[in-house]
Protein backbone atom coordinates (compact mmCIF):
# COMPACT_ATOMS: atom_id res chain seq x y z
CA UNK A 1 0.00 0.00 0.00
CA UNK A 2 1.00 3.91 -0.49
CA UNK A 3 0.05 6.89 0.93
CA UNK A 4 -0.31 9.33 -1.84
CA UNK A 5 -0.10 13.45 -0.88
CA UNK A 6 -1.04 15.75 -3.52
CA UNK A 7 -0.79 19.63 -3.06
CA UNK A 8 -2.91 21.31 -5.38
CA UNK A 9 -4.50 25.01 -6.28
CA UNK A 10 -7.37 25.32 -4.34
CA UNK A 11 -9.27 26.50 -6.91
CA UNK A 12 -8.77 22.34 -8.89
CA UNK A 13 -9.91 20.95 -5.47
CA UNK A 14 -13.49 20.10 -7.05
CA UNK A 15 -12.18 18.92 -10.26
CA UNK A 16 -9.35 16.57 -8.80
CA UNK A 17 -11.99 15.35 -6.05
CA UNK A 18 -14.69 14.37 -8.29
CA UNK A 19 -12.22 12.51 -10.89
CA UNK A 20 -10.76 10.49 -7.88
CA UNK A 21 -14.20 9.65 -6.68
CA UNK A 22 -15.54 8.79 -10.43
CA UNK A 23 -12.26 6.46 -10.89
CA UNK A 24 -12.90 4.42 -7.59
CA UNK A 25 -11.04 6.68 -4.70
CA UNK A 26 -12.67 5.36 -1.43
CA UNK A 27 -11.13 7.54 0.98
CA UNK A 28 -9.63 11.26 0.39
CA UNK A 29 -8.77 13.87 3.29
CA UNK A 30 -8.48 17.07 2.72
CA UNK A 31 -6.41 19.87 4.65
CA UNK A 32 -6.29 23.62 3.82
CA UNK A 33 -2.41 24.21 4.13
CA UNK A 34 0.25 27.00 3.44
CA UNK A 35 3.31 26.90 0.61
CA UNK A 36 5.68 27.84 -1.19
CA UNK A 37 7.84 26.46 -3.60
CA UNK A 38 9.59 27.44 -7.31
CA UNK A 39 6.58 29.92 -7.33
CA UNK A 40 8.04 31.83 -4.65
CA UNK A 41 5.01 33.57 -3.95
CA UNK A 42 2.94 36.86 -4.96
CA UNK A 43 3.56 40.50 -4.99
CA UNK A 44 0.81 42.42 -3.53
CA UNK A 45 -0.12 46.30 -2.92
CA UNK A 46 -2.37 47.32 -0.15
CA UNK A 47 -2.76 51.06 0.26
CA UNK A 48 0.01 52.27 -2.00
CA UNK A 49 2.74 49.78 -0.67
CA UNK A 50 3.73 46.35 -1.73
CA UNK A 51 4.17 43.42 0.14
CA UNK A 52 5.22 39.74 -0.62
CA UNK A 53 3.10 36.81 0.30
CA UNK A 54 5.37 34.06 0.23
CA UNK A 55 3.10 31.17 1.35
CA UNK A 56 0.06 30.90 -0.72
CA UNK A 57 -3.15 28.98 -0.01
CA UNK A 58 -2.93 25.22 -1.24
CA UNK A 59 -4.93 22.05 -0.44
CA UNK A 60 -3.75 18.71 0.41
CA UNK A 61 -5.19 15.75 -0.62
CA UNK A 62 -4.04 12.45 1.34
CA UNK A 63 -5.39 9.01 0.26
CA UNK A 64 -3.98 5.10 0.86
CA UNK A 65 -4.04 2.76 -2.15
CA UNK A 66 -3.48 -0.59 -3.37
CA UNK A 67 0.21 -0.76 -4.64
CA UNK A 68 -1.58 -1.10 -8.52
CA UNK A 69 -3.47 1.68 -8.02
CA UNK A 70 -0.86 4.79 -7.54
CA UNK A 71 -0.02 5.34 -10.94
CA UNK A 72 -3.86 5.78 -11.61
CA UNK A 73 -4.63 7.82 -9.52
CA UNK A 74 -1.10 10.05 -10.22
CA UNK A 75 -2.76 10.56 -13.27
CA UNK A 76 -6.02 11.41 -12.08
CA UNK A 77 -4.48 14.18 -10.06
CA UNK A 78 -1.76 15.81 -12.39
CA UNK A 79 -4.75 15.51 -15.42
CA UNK A 80 -7.10 17.31 -13.20
CA UNK A 81 -5.00 19.78 -11.19
CA UNK A 82 -2.39 21.15 -14.16
CA UNK A 83 -3.05 24.91 -15.51
CA UNK A 84 0.37 24.77 -16.74
CA UNK A 85 1.57 27.51 -14.11
CA UNK A 86 4.30 27.70 -11.39
CA UNK A 87 1.91 26.61 -8.49
CA UNK A 88 0.41 23.57 -9.56
CA UNK A 89 1.33 21.52 -7.03
CA UNK A 90 3.50 18.57 -5.86
CA UNK A 91 2.50 14.44 -5.69
CA UNK A 92 4.43 12.42 -2.77
CA UNK A 93 4.19 8.92 -2.68
CA UNK A 94 5.07 7.08 0.47
CA UNK A 95 5.00 3.35 1.45
CA UNK A 96 2.46 2.33 4.07
CA UNK A 97 3.18 -0.17 6.07
CA UNK A 98 -0.51 -0.92 7.89
CA UNK A 99 -3.62 0.09 8.16
CA UNK A 100 -6.57 -0.72 10.81
CA UNK A 101 -10.09 0.23 10.75
CA UNK A 102 -11.06 1.58 13.50
CA UNK A 103 -14.41 0.22 14.03
CA UNK A 104 -13.62 -2.91 12.80
CA UNK A 105 -10.54 -4.23 13.59
CA UNK A 106 -9.58 -5.01 9.72
CA UNK A 107 -5.94 -4.78 8.33
CA UNK A 108 -4.47 -3.63 5.39
CA UNK A 109 -6.32 -3.58 2.15
CA UNK A 110 -9.15 -4.85 3.71
CA UNK A 111 -9.07 -2.07 5.59
CA UNK A 112 -8.82 0.41 2.98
Amino acid sequence: MKKIEAIIRTSKLEDVKNALIKEGCKGLTVSEVKGRGVQGGIVERYRGREYVVDLLPKVKLEMVVNDEDVEKFIGIICENAKTGEFGDGKIFVVPVEEVVRVRTGERGKDAL
